[in-house]
């Protein structure tokens, strides 16, 4: 229970600084550019390997801690951190091909899920209307 509580509480937390960010970039940002999400991606990312790393090979850390760190803020921040710390641990392994197909199924299948939700509910949307 105390590790769901830990994930619980960095997951709200690392939410809540992403949707700060991501505001107080868009406000300065004067371009239709995703600037936002790819600064909260890379920064998630920097900020997961060295949290992963750092709690895995410093001895003592617990293992609540660790999972507030990184499954709980990172991931509640950015999930695309956790997809870069996978392809990379895939890569260290000498698995390049899996972590190439990882990258390429992630990204093509993850654009079509999300294009396949807005026709859905565009058609929802649609019968509604009707």
């Amino acid at each position: 229970m105390r590790l769901i509580l830990a994930v619980a509480l960095g997951s709200a937390a690392g939410g809540v600084v992403r949707f700060l960010l991501s505001a107080w970039i868009e406000q300065r940002s004067a371009t239709s550019f995703p600037w936002a999400t790819l600064l909260v991606n890379l920064s998630g990312s920097l900020l997961l390997g060295f949290l992963a790393t750092w709690t895995y090979e410093v001895a003592g850390v617990p293992a609540d801690l660790r999972a507030l760190l990184t499954t709980g803020l990172c991931g509640g921040y950015t999930t695309f951190s956790t997809f870069s710390l996978e392809t990379v641990a895939l890569a260290e392994e000498g698995l390049f091909g899996r972590a190439a197909a990882y990258i390429a199924l992630s990204v093509v299948l993850s654009v079509l899920g999300a294009y396949a939700g807005i026709l859905g509910a565009r058609h929802l949307v649609s019968l509604r209307a009707t």
